[in-house]
């Protein structure tokens, strides 16, 4: 490993889309302390950036592209249904795994989530993902031989 470019891959492909970050640092050589280190920071990035300007980058493309949108649409009913059966802590929760840290974080402050709430549930749940995946991509490049 020379440089510094395995720690700014995994940041960065952390910052959008989390599984890329854990499933990296290992096959880059990075300690899975590293990895998790990494991938935790590029989603906090990403969580806290959207969370802090996400109203105003909205605003402002609403005023670029206005355009008619329907308010029940089928997308939109889906993230209603995903908001009422699981709320913040679930959205953060599954944010690493099944959307982006961009997607989630859109998703948690468009519903009206808390900010220091969106905070401590992503950073709790990008700790957990980023521990288990990393360890997972560790185990398999150590039983590989990488």
């Amino acid at each position: 490993m020379e440089g510094f470019g395995p720690y700014i891959s995994v940041f960065l492909i952390s910052m959008v889309k989390f599984l890329g970050g854990p499933a990296l640092g290992p096959p880059l050589g990075l300690h899975v302390i590293e990895t998790t280190i990494l991938s935790t920071l590029g989603m906090m990035t990403t969580v806290i950036s959207i969370s802090s300007f996400g109203d105003n980058f909205r605003r402002f493309l609403n005023r670029v592209f206005r355009r008619d949108k329907r308010l029940f649409s089928k997308r939109n009913r889906r993230f209603v249904v995903f908001w009422r059966r699981f709320g913040l802590f679930g959205v953060a929760f599954l944010t690493p795994v099944f959307f982006s840290p961009v997607v989630g974080s859109l998703l948690v402050n468009a519903f009206g989530g808390a900010k220091h709430k969106i905070y401590l549930y992503m950073l709790f749940s990008a700790l957990f993902w980023s521990i288990t995946l990393g360890g997972v991509s560790s185990s398999i490049v150590d039983a590989i031989g990488f």
